[in-house]
Formats: C-alpha cells, structure tokens, sequence
C-alpha cells in the first residue's frame, strides 16, 4: 500500500541548461482541465494502491509553485478523501524563488502545504547567471524570507562545484546558508547530464567542468560546515537537523511504496513499476481516452528489486538492512554484496557494518558511484 504520493506539475517558465527533469515551456495552460486529468489519475492509483493514510505528499516538476493554489487545495482535499492522513503528514511543494510566486506562499499554506523546497540554487548573481535562473540573489533571498513566514518548514537547494570555483568561495556560500536557520538543505554538486545544454556546451568547449579531486575536496568541505552547524549529511547530497530530514524522500531510499501522478510520474506499489506517459500533451490524451496517465505497468524481478533497494539505500547515512533486504527479495546476501569488496572497502574505509547494516562511510561518499559499482553484484547492476 502506497504511503506516499508524488504529483507532478511538469511547466516551468524556461529550460535551465543544466536540467534533465522532465520540465516543459508552454505558452498557456488550461488549468481546469489539468485539474480535471490529475484528479483522474490520483483516484484511479487509489484504487490500486489505497488502504494505508497517506504520511506524505511531494509536487514536484517543473515548477509546482506556478500551480494556482486553488488546484493544490483541490488536488489535496481529493488525496484525503481517497486515501486520509496521517495527522503529522508532510506536505511538500518544489517553488521557484520568483516573486510573483513567493506572492502565493501564504495561500499555498493555507491550501495545506507545510513544507517548501526553495531552488536558490545560489547566493552569487554571476553563478545565478551561469545557471540560467531567472532571479537574483536578493530576489532569492527575499522569497525564503517569505518562505520562512508562510511555512512550518523550509529547505532549498544549493548548487556547488561550479566551473574554477574555489574551496573559500564555496565556504563563503556555505556559511550564509546555514545563517539562515532552515532545517533542510540540499547541496548538489554541478553534474554535467545527458541530453542539457551544459552538455552541449561542455562538448563545445564553452566551459570546462570542475576537476573531480578539487570537487571531493568540496564535497568534504560541505560535509564539515554542515556536520557542525548541526545539520549532518542523511543522504549524499542532502542535509537536515535530526527528525528534519524530508519524509518523502526518504520513502524512495528507503524502496518503500508511492503512488506517482502526472506526466513522466513513476511510482512503486506491491512490486509493481509503474510509468506515466512522459510529454504533457501525451498524458492528457491518455487520461481522456483511459481515465488515467499510465504508460506501461512492469513487474520487478528480485534481481531489480534488489538492485534498485541497494542504488536507493546505500545513499543514506543510515544505509540498509541487508539482512531485511536479503529476506523481502530470497536472495543470500552474497548475491546481492560481493564479500571480497565488502572487505576491501572496509579496509579502505569505505563502506562500514554494524550488525544486519551496511553502509557508505562519509570518506566513501564522494566516491558513491565507484563504491556501489564495486561491491553491488554484477547480475544486479545490470538488471
């Protein structure tokens, strides 16, 4: 049963360059009938995923914060009638630090969200510039002031590891971002991905990425300034105060069940992927002709599920239960971790195991992907 339930809002003003999420520029948007489509699809994954209160809610995108809150009231009032909350629920929505959107925080609120992720994505205009964002930093600034009075709980994005961007640089960052005083942070470093703009630009020389050791060394410098402003790393690019971390996200690293709605929407249930048609225009389609947005319904193999429980859980400091995850899916534990690796790493200090948990130590971290292609199974990594 899904405990969790995505919606997703796939429209944003522009295109950042450095963005593979599945984010689209229209000139209009007929609100009414995207209520109309997204109340169709929520009831037909409750029907198949209902029967547990919903513990959290997360509007993603895009840019949710361009919903009119009288759709997210809507779509909210309708996901407690078919599945109830739990009375401490999270409810998240993804905002953009503009300020004709932070003009709709107060209403947000009020429709029922009590937690927003604001994309500062920087505190430095020029950086601000490169990234293709369309406000300031004193506009960003400005809209989590507002944030913080609209909402029980706020965090934001930070983007570090920028081109030829120095450690005092980065700290400099770092320390007014934690002067701040919100519970959550999530500090991503640049990752130049498939199919963006920064990818073209990379191929064509209009920049160089950041060398990967000096990187490892920011990616350590964050997890210092963080760890003693009280915020440790949970998870290898996000940071909270104990019992802050975001409930909703945790639902995923933890492979447990969501419900997934809206255009490119994924979810799980029961051992089941499910995937929703991905272009916007697709999806309404589907949702007339259907009653919901589904694209394709696949059954997980043990090996995928095994496989995306060990992608997911070894990001989280807290790691995973192997033994747990040895019984859900009836493999024996060295199929699922290679024992020479395991020891290997160990050694290196890498990866660590107290009792059924195993993890990646903060050493192993900036090495995350090098870590799991290491002592993940093949048969599971190419599942």
């Amino acid at each position: 049963m899904a405990r969790a339930l995505y919606i997703h809002w796939p429209f944003c003003l522009a295109k950042c360059p450095y963005c593979d999420f599945n984010s689209h520029v229209r000139d209009s948007v007929d609100v009414a009938a995207w209520q109309d489509a997204l109340l169709a699809d929520m009831r037909h994954e409750a029907e198949l995923a209902g029967g547990e209160p919903l513990t959290s809610i997360f509007f993603g995108g895009g840019t949710p914060s361009l919903m009119p809150p009288r759709l997210v009231e809507a779509l909210l009032a309708e996901a407690a009638k078919l599945w109830g909350f739990a009375l401490d629920i999270e409810i998240t929505l993804e905002a953009n630090p503009s300020s004709v959107e932070a003009a709709n925080f107060a209403d947000l609120a009020t429709a029922g969200v009590n937690r927003v992720s604001l994309g500062l994505q920087s505190l430095d205009d020029e950086a601000l510039r490169f990234l293709g964002r369309l406000h300031n930093a004193a506009e960003g600034l400005s809209a989590l002031e507002v944030a913080q009075k609209a909402f029980e709980r706020v965090s934001f994005d930070l983007i570090y590891a920028l081109p030829d961007q120095s450690p005092e640089h980065w700290r400099e960052q770092l320390e007014h971002a934690l002067g701040f005083g919100t519970s959550h942070l999530s500090l991503y470093q640049l990752t130049i991905e498939p199919g963006t703009r920064f990818e073209t630009d990379v191929r064509r020389g209009g920049f160089t990425p950041l060398d990967d050791d000096l990187a490892a060394h920011l990616y350590q410098v964050t997890a210092e300034m963080t760890s003693a402003a009280g915020m440790p790393a949970y998870e290898v690019s996000n940071y909270a105060r104990p019992g802050e971390e975001s409930r909703h996200n945790l639902t995923y690293w933890r492979y447990q069940d969501y419900a997934g709605i809206g255009p490119g929407a994924h979810g799980r249930r029961g051992g089941m992927a499910t995937f929703r048609h991905k272009k916007p225009e697709n999806w309404l389609g589907a949702v007339e002709r259907n009653g919901h947005g589904l694209k394709q319904e696949e059954a997980l193999s043990r090996s995928d599920q095994a496989s995306e429980a060990l992608l997911m859980g070894l990001r989280l400091g807290e790691g995973i239960d192997i033994a747990a995850l040895s019984a859900r899916v009836d493999m024996p534990e060295e199929a699922l971790l290679r024992p020479s690796m395991m020891q290997q790493f160990g050694g290196m200090d890498l990866i660590w195991r107290k009792g059924n948990r195993v993890g990646v130590t903060p050493k192993g971290m900036p090495l995350l992907d090098a870590v799991l292609a290491g002592v993940i199974e093949d048969d599971l990594l190419f599942a």
